[in-house]
């Protein structure tokens, strides 16, 4: 806990965001981070709850408590040694997580959680600037090779779990950069890339060989890795989209989230898309349809590229503004929520259904829509178009893609077409094969890949070494 007090003469204070009308000129962070003395103030709000429920909101388990307490009495490098004992990028996390311990936290039944994510990202900032974190190789090798397909949160997290233990691993990236869709699918303006370039040359410094260009299944046949290996991961991701099936969805302007997302975040990075027919909004209309954070991740990149308006539209009714706690607390609620990008000029339709893409000549021109029921059914006469010029779909994924990897080798299948594995060794169908992440567990947050991740390397290593010291 932090001060016993604190929260009682501590006001919540949340980090602030640049003014709407800056922001969306650039696709860099703009967050105003709060400074040492007022991160202080805000960890000293911990208190003394009995039960930190927090422990439960949280994926990676994060000892909350303890490294509030720390930052509070400026322990700051002991709080990163308590931070990195259960997570590997706090950093990542700090940025991106939509913060479910902050829910769960006892003081959100007053809604002034403590501020969790802001600190937890504090602590990584202030190390990396003081030079605290540094590479941890393994003081001796097992000759074990290890090969992890996919990059992202998941496979990052084995493969440096699983390098400190003494394994040789080798990581194999489709796309010319690691990080997955930290990079490729999470825009500049919510994280920026070097962090994720710090990491990896941590993790090359630690022993890890990353393979880049290197599409499994597809450029490379899976067979070479089994072959080669004591091991292998399967950590690449869920990104097949979720069909909608409109009708209009082949004509010019109808695009699916990701592509858009990861050739703008190709063009910010620096990365040669000349080649490809440009995906912008630049000067258009855009509709986007679905309400989660792909969505809003659309939303604020179509105003950063210029777009003339922004409409996203969502099936769900409108939430309420405050949730019943004592109905759903600690667990995370259905309420009104806003994000960052939504903030910056979107309109927002809700009890909207989208019944068809509208064009003509084979281009986009609108998206027809109409309200629904409590069943989510349209209901008669409502029916209204929207103008667009771009129309971006992210209601969602539906499973692992299926080309290459999931094609070449027959794995065991959960009803939702992951790939079967349990966490208690999360080993698949396929000798020596271990699934972890998305690709596992289906489309989740960043938290639970880095958790899963980090269960996966323990396994293994217990599976190639017949016990392990790494943490679950």
């Amino acid at each position: 806990m932090g001060k016993i007090t604190g929260f009682l003469e501590i006001d919540r204070q949340e980090q602030k965001y640049a003014p709407a009308s800056d922001r969306v000129r650039h696709f860099r962070e703009f967050t105003i981070p709060l400074d040492d003395r007022d991160t202080q103030k805000q960890a000293a709000r911990c208190m003394d709850c009995g039960i930190p429920y927090c422990h439960t909101g949280c994926p990676v388990n994060n000892q909350i408590p303890d490294w509030n307490d720390l930052v509070y009495q400026g322990s700051w490098r002991e709080a990163l040694v308590n931070l990195h004992s259960t997570n590997n990028f706090p950093e990542f996390t700090g940025r991106i997580c939509p913060a479910p311990c902050e829910e769960a936290c006892t003081l959100n039944l007053e809604n002034v959680p403590v501020t969790i994510k802001t600190i937890e990202q504090a602590i990584a900032d202030k190390a990396w600037s003081e030079g605290w974190i540094k590479p941890e190789p393994a003081e001796e090798k097992t000759g074990k090779r290890v090969a992890i397909v996919g990059s992202g949160s998941a496979g990052l997290a084995a493969a440096q779990q699983l390098a400190r233990a003494g394994h040789e691993v080798h990581v194999f990236e489709r796309y010319a950069k690691a990080g997955g869709l930290l990079r490729y699918g999470i825009p500049d303006f919510k994280m920026e890339k070097h962090p994720i370039d710090r990491r990896v040359e941590q993790m090359e410094a630690e022993g890890v060989t990353f393979h880049y260009n290197v599409d499994i299944g597809v450029t490379r046949p899976f067979r070479s890795l089994t072959d080669a290996y004591d091991a292998v991961l399967l950590a690449g991701g869920a990104e097949k989209p979720r069909d909608p099936g409109l009708p209009g969805l082949e004509m010019a302007g109808a695009h699916y989230a990701m592509p858009f997302l990861i050739q703008s975040n190709r063009r910010v990075g620096g990365e040669d898309v000349s080649s490809e027919a440009p995906l912008v909004a630049t000067g258009k209309h855009v509709v986007v349809i679905g309400g989660g954070d792909t969505a809003s991740d659309c939303v604020g990149t179509s105003f950063r590229q210029g777009a003339l308006s922004v409409t996203q539209l969502d099936i769900r009714p409108v939430p309420p503004e405050q949730e019943d706690k004592m109905l759903v607390w600690p667990y995370w609620p259905t309420k009104f929520r806003t994000s960052s990008s939504q903030a910056e000029g979107a309109a927002r339709e809700f009890s909207c259904a989208t019944l068809a893409i509208v064009g003509e000549k084979g281009k986009v021109t609108g998206v027809k829509c109409a309200r629904v029921n409590q069943k989510r059914e349209p209901l008669p006469g409502t029916e209204f178009i929207i103008k667009a010029d771009l129309v971006l779909i992210a209601i969602g994924f539906s499973g692992p893609e299926e080309e290459g990897l999931l094609k070449e080798t027959s794995f065991e299948r959960d009803k939702r077409g992951n790939v079967k594995a349990n966490t208690d060794d999360y080993r698949t169908s396929v000798a020596k094969v271990f699934a972890a992440g998305d690709i596992r567990k289906g489309q989740s947050l960043v938290v639970w890949a880095i958790r899963e991740g980090r269960q996966a390397a323990r396994a293994i290593d217990e599976f190639l070494m017949g016990e392990s010291e790494l943490p679950r």
